[in-house]
């Protein structure tokens, strides 16, 4: 389109914003060894610890965060100069979108025209609402009046569109054939944003924790308190949405008055320099964090041999310097939590509860609903091929978009509220909440679905007929939905425990930035005299802010829920982490970026439905075939 600059980035550009991201890596790494130091320790003390008894009911899913691949011919506005051209588009099950020049070329295996990534895109289905998105891009400044010619391939009425929309990259403009293609993509597509997002956050590594504690440290000592999107994504895709932000005003200063042609036109040519930038700081940003991983391995490793013979010592000068150092604070902090969130604690609660309390109402109903459809197929149908079809359909219910939108739904229904209640607090993080309790959804959705499969396996026999196999599965029934109500309870304590802290932690340290931070230097000195990297007084100091914070919302949600509802609130809260009774499942590094289970029940080998055969076999009775285990 118009108004492209004629070389996005040139060769002093390039050097600029390799510069930057040195500078960026320079400062946030001694961030990411002191938070990788104190989740060795956090690890370490859990483990010596007394251990919580699991209380996880259902079993786990050891099917990996997935979305279904979704493949189709779409319409895409491409090309220089760009026009719209026929397409045939895959998304994958890791979320990523691949687009060819015709089917055949992708069932043969060739490269695609294209791929992207899509974290941190944004489906839009509107024409109208896209193009005053890009009006707003590249506004007309103040006092000019001029006459523009219009852009006619992307004003021309488009019935289907699919606009993806990134703050820093390209869009990304598709049309489908029907409505019903439409809905479809959207729903793949919102999935594949939500997985790619919510990476770090499903993690049970510790290294991702003490990325993310190091991401929010390093934001917060160049005065960033607030919480807001910029944790979606992987860990270079975080650091680089950082630095894009930061880039962002000057970038706009200097391009923006050099552009030229219509507004749409010159909106485009800014989302292709956008779109460099991005890329050339996400390089920089992936070799560096690449480049660290060796010495990342070996701190990890050296701190474990080091902190574990003195982990005694350590924590007993921990919670000595806590002891004074909370005589200092407490009464600024007690101020602060009686001025400022006291009067708001209870209605963000409320909204938060009722949230997660609707998504989990829906996800029982589907479940329950999904049970009740196998049964019916095995009291009335004798075929053993169409019951694997049934069991296969049922395996699959947490990837099937269609299906969960339900669920996901009601997430996305309280987003805007949410947004007007937790915005005074500088938290702007409210996709990312609605991302969590989609995946909370999935999760549980996946454990039970599992859980059903399993013990339907292990309760089917050959000599059972088709009414006594449905007299079974009924029993499975009823065992699962307990499973799943004491489940869900205990997720949702948790998430809206989780995300409480994360709402209202980062207000109050702002708050306390002035009058309590200039105590700590007087405390400095007895810390380093221990020569621990995984001790330090702002970690010390944020603990306790911490943890008088998490009395105040266990205070609320004892309110809220009731005494006996309460007995296992702390089960798996990672938020308080010298505590043994707050250990959880994040201390199992082994268990890589599977996502967080409420709860911490040991893991199990789960059924996996396999996908029905070609063939059919018809035959008198059930038996164990149709509910196989994986192997």
């Amino acid at each position: 389109m118009g108004g492209r600059p004629s070389s996005p980035l040139d060769k002093r550009r390039q050097q600029h914003l390799r510069g930057q991201v040195d500078t960026m890596l320079r400062d946030f790494l001694p961030c990411y060894r002191e938070q990788l130091a104190a989740s060795v320790l956090r690890q370490i003390s859990r483990e010596l610890g007394p251990q919580e008894p699991a209380g996880c009911q259902l079993m786990r899913s050891k099917k990996l965060p997935r979305v279904r691949e979704h493949q189709g011919p779409l319409t895409q506005l491409w090309g220089h100069p760009p026009r719209w051209q026929p397409i045939f588009c895959v998304l994958r099950g890791d979320g990523r979108l691949e687009w060819f020049s015709h089917r055949e070329e992708y069932e043969n295996g060739g490269h695609p025209l294209s791929s992207v990534a899509l974290t941190g895109y944004t489906v839009l289905t509107s024409q109208r609402e896209y193009l005053c998105l890009l009006d707003a891009l590249c506004p007309v400044p103040s006092g000019e009046h001029t006459q523009e010619e219009p852009e006619p391939l992307l004003e021309m009425p488009v019935n289907f569109p699919l606009f993806l929309q990134h703050p820093f990259r390209r869009h990304l403009c598709f049309s489908a054939a029907t409505g019903e293609a439409r809905r479809a993509w959207r729903l793949a597509l919102q999935g594949g944003i939500r997985l790619r997002g919510t990476v770090l956050q499903r993690s049970q590594a510790p290294a991702a924790r003490a990325f993310l504690d190091a991401l929010r440290l390093y934001r917060q000592r160049r005065g960033h308190f607030g919480e807001d999107d910029v944790t979606l994504g992987s860990d270079a895709e975080v650091l680089t949405g950082v630095l894009m932000r930061e880039l962002l005003p000057a970038l706009r200063a200097q391009t923006l008055p050099g552009l030229r042609g219509p507004s749409r036109n010159r909106a485009w040519a800014w989302t292709e320099l956008l779109d460099a930038v991005h890329a050339a700081v996400l390089a920089g940003a992936s070799a560096g964090l690449r480049a660290f991983q060796p010495e990342k391995d070996e701190l990890l490793a050296a701190l474990e041999k080091t902190i574990r013979p003195d982990v005694d010592q350590i924590l007993q000068l921990r919670a000595r310097v806590a002891r004074r150092l909370r005589v200092e604070v407490e009464g600024p902090l007690e101020s602060c939590l009686r001025g400022r969130v006291d009067t708001q604690l209870s209605r963000v609660t409320q909204k938060l509860l009722s949230t997660v309390e609707a998504v989990l109402s829906t996800v029982q109903t589907l479940l329950a609903q999904g049970m009740d459809r196998l049964s019916r197929h095995l009291r009335g149908s004798p075929s053993s091929t169409r019951l694997r079809k049934e069991v296969y359909s049922f395996g699959e219910m947490p990837w099937d978009s269609e299906l969960m939108h339900a669920c996901y739904r009601e997430a996305e229904r309280s987003q805007k509220r949410l947004g007007q209640l937790v915005a005074p607090f500088g938290f702007f993080g409210t996709r990312s909440l609605v991302f969590g309790a989609q995946d909370l959804a999935q999760q549980l959705m996946a454990d039970a679905v599992a859980t059903f499969l399993q013990l339907a396996d292990q309760c089917l026999t050959t000599a059972l007929d088709c009414t006594q196999a449905a007299q079974q599965l009924e029993k499975v029934r009823g065992r699962v939905l307990k499973k799943f109500q004491s489940d869900s309870s205990s997720a949702r304590r948790r998430f809206v425990r989780g995300w409480l802290l994360c709402i209202f932690l980062p207000f109050v340290l702002s708050q306390l930035k002035s009058s309590c931070k200039a105590e700590l230097p007087e405390f400095e000195g007895e810390v380093l005299a221990v020569g621990s990297p995984a001790l330090t007084i702002e970690g010390i100091y944020e603990d306790i802010v911490r943890g008088v914070l998490l009395q105040r919302i266990d205070g609320e949600l004892k309110k809220a829920l009731g005494v006996s509802d309460m007995s296992c609130a702390l089960d798996g809260c990672s938020e308080a982490p010298w505590d043994p009774t707050g250990a959880d499942e994040e201390t199992e590094a082994q268990r890589g970026t599977c996502p967080r289970q409420p709860g911490s029940g040991a893991e199990v080998q789960p059924l996996c439905s396999r996908p029905p055969p070609g063939t059919s076999t018809a035959v008198s009775r059930p038996h164990l075939s149709p509910f196989p285990s994986d192997k």
